[in-house]
């Protein structure tokens, strides 16, 4: 057993510089994995600063029709405010549907979208994993894929990225703010989470002893139009296979605006850029949400384990749009991994499966 000392902070400057002038402390709030992780050698942290005793758990809704969101707030916290619910309701399913009621209640929603990949190499200490030992290689790329990403991949790492409401926030334009060592910054959600590249090891731009204080989420009066629809193997306690969160306007039959990410398919949250340019102005028909999804996909690499996932998320796309378009959106999405065109899992011959503040299994807290 590793001895480890624990420091509890009452307030954020003194929470930055205990663990920024030691490179073996670690902030813990919901702490929902850390002792897993612990036991497991993949975190080897000889100091813990517990900082939930920081003032950052509110949740509140801006004039403008914006959010702003603590770090320390807990997930079921965010999913039960009135003000997310009418104003973002893909956030409030997308957190509904990650993990468990009693992990929701310890996770925060910072730690949240710092929590580690659930790849089982990076997870064991023994296997090649360039994001725990870098390097040593991964195991995952010739090994057991199924649950990898096929998007924003590299020859050093294909893990997915396991956040469900990162999802929705990558969709909303979020800004996450910070304070460090260098003072406070802000970071658009897309450049907060980095693609593995040559560096997997390398997740988040953040330096030792950068906090994560607030998750800002602009007005996007559209998002009162949204959903977040998650495709599993079972349907609750469960990663997604896909995962798709999306909001969209509609006038005289056609798109004037969308917004789109997918879950369960990129080594991060992955915006669907290519998805939402093609749909602008397009007539809502399932012939062009259909060509929207093989547009967003056709960059995919997938394995040979993997390879269904391209064609399912071709369908979690459609039938999101689909949702959206004949007004049945807004309400929670969740397939099972035996329907809604999970049957090109199976037809592919793969095998069946499960799926820093690090967060817990079965998809998302922290």
């Amino acid at each position: 057993m590793r001895p480890i000392t624990y420091l509890r902070a009452t307030d954020t400057a003194t929470a930055v510089a205990a663990v920024s002038s030691d490179p073996t402390s670690d902030f813990l709030a919901g702490g929902t994995t850390e002792v897993d992780l612990l036991r497991q050698n993949v975190l080897n942290p000889r100091r813990l600063v517990d900082i939930n005793e920081l003032p950052l758990t509110g949740i509140e809704g801006t004039p403008e029709g914006g959010l702003r969101i603590g770090s320390l707030a807990r997930m079921s916290e965010v999913a039960a405010a009135p003000v997310v619910r009418e104003r973002f309701p893909l956030i409030a399913q997308a957190l509904e549907l990650g993990a468990s009621a009693q992990l929701r209640n310890m996770a925060s929603m910072g730690g949240n979208l710092l929590q580690r990949v659930r790849c089982s190499y990076f997870r064991d200490a023994h296997s090649a994993c360039n994001k725990r030992d870098p390097g040593s290689g991964c195991s995952a790329i010739d090994g057991f894929s199924r649950g990898h990403a096929v998007l924003g991949t590299s020859e050093h790492c294909i893990a997915t990225h396991p956040s469900d409401v990162a999802v929705a926030l990558m969709a909303l334009d979020t800004r996450v703010h910070t304070m460090g060592p260098s003072g406070e910054r802000a970071y658009d959600i897309n450049d907060f989470f980095l693609l593995p590249g040559d560096s997997p090891h390398r997740e988040h731009p953040l330096e030792h002893g950068e906090l994560i204080t607030q998750i800002e989420v602009p007005p996007t009066p559209l998002a009162r139009r949204s959903l977040y629809l998650k495709v599993r193997d079972r349907e609750s306690y469960e990663f997604a296979l896909v995962s798709v969160a999306a909001a969209m306007s509609v006038a005289d039959g056609r798109v004037v605006d969308v917004r789109m990410a997918l879950g369960g398919v990129a080594t991060k949250p992955w915006r669907a850029e290519r998805a939402e340019d093609f749909l602008i102005g397009a007539t809502i028909m399932r012939d062009n949400f259909a060509m929207a999804a093989r547009v967003e996909m056709a960059a995919a690499r997938p394995t040979r384990m993997n390879a269904f996932k391209v064609e399912l998320a071709q369908r979690a796309i459609v039938r999101a749009l689909d949702m959206l378009g004949n007004g049945t959106g807004s309400g929670a999405g969740t397939e099972s991994g035996t329907e809604s065109g999970t049957e090109s899992g199976t037809e592919s011959g793969t095998e069946s499966g499960t799926g820093s503040a690090s967060g817990s299994e079965s998809g998302s807290p922290s």
